[in-house]
């Protein structure tokens, strides 16, 4: 475990929000999640900051040290934010200083970006709410949805209830969206296709090929904090083994019943 926090310390991010598209209420939670990939490097913010509907942004620029960038509307009914990102998009593509990009944004006009920034060979993390179209969900490598980050951030403000997430309920912050219910029938799948001749695949492998085929797919969509918590939601369907694996760690397999 120690040397996968350090490969991910070693990769540098661009994370790049799209201020009209996001709410200010997932930044603690949004910075805590790209931790997890890599460092942020670069954090810039796009919008118009004459206008008072990004107040709530402006509170928190200096305390995430995010750089906000300045796009008026020169047009009424036209994103000038939109293009303004892209375009700096492409300019930190080309300084090949970057391992990936964070992409922040419920807007289907970056789907072009993503996929370009992955033709380059970068890696592209998308965050945006549930409404975010399908087509820039489906151009990004990872897809994570703002709304789980804004139920962390209250989760971890509440002891209790973050005790009840580790069985995989949700507490009372979480179940005021109902959750949609696991795909089994596609994890068993994707098992099935990786599985050795005993049927037991390694779930770090089994994670990796889900999220190839479904950006978008995150245990804690459906209640569960991690993927192994949501196998052994499901004992009908899944059985668990930890084996030992060098350095005295454990490394996770899974079968399908």
């Amino acid at each position: 475990m120690a040397t996968q926090l350090v490969n991910h310390s070693q990769k540098h991010l661009a994370v790049l929000i799209d201020a009209d598209n996001a709410p200010a209420a997932i930044v603690e939670g949004l910075f805590e999640e790209i931790a997890k990939y890599g460092t942020a490097s670069v954090k810039r913010i796009y919008g118009d900051w004459t206008v008072p509907q990004l107040g709530s942004w402006k509170k928190v620029l200096l305390d995430y040290s995010i750089q906000p960038i300045q796009q008026f509307a020169y047009t009424k009914g036209k994103n000038a934010t939109d293009s303004s990102l892209i375009i700096d998009a492409m300019d930190l593509l080309y300084t090949r200083r970057f391992d990936g990009f964070c992409l922040v944004s419920s807007d289907s006009d970056f789907t072009r970006l993503a996929t370009r920034l992955r033709d380059e060979g970068l890696t592209v993390y998308g965050f945006g709410e549930e409404k975010t179209p399908k087509p820039f969900v489906a151009a990004c490598d990872k897809f994570i949805y703002t709304e789980l980050l804004r139920e962390d951030a209250l989760l971890a403000g509440n002891e209790g209830a973050q005790a009840e997430s580790d069985t995989g309920k949700s507490g009372a912050a979480c179940e005021a969206r109902k959750r949609p219910k696991a795909p089994i029938r596609f994890i068993v799948k994707i098992l099935d296709d990786i599985a050795d001749e005993d049927g037991w695949a390694n779930l770090g492998t089994l994670g990796a090929n889900i999220t190839k085929l479904r950006p978008e797919f995150d245990p804690r969509t459906h209640g569960f904090k991690k993927l192994s918590d949501l196998i052994k939601g499901h004992p009908q369907a899944f059985e668990l083994q930890a084996r030992p694996a060098a350095g005295g760690t454990a490394v996770m397999y899974a079968r399908h019943k």
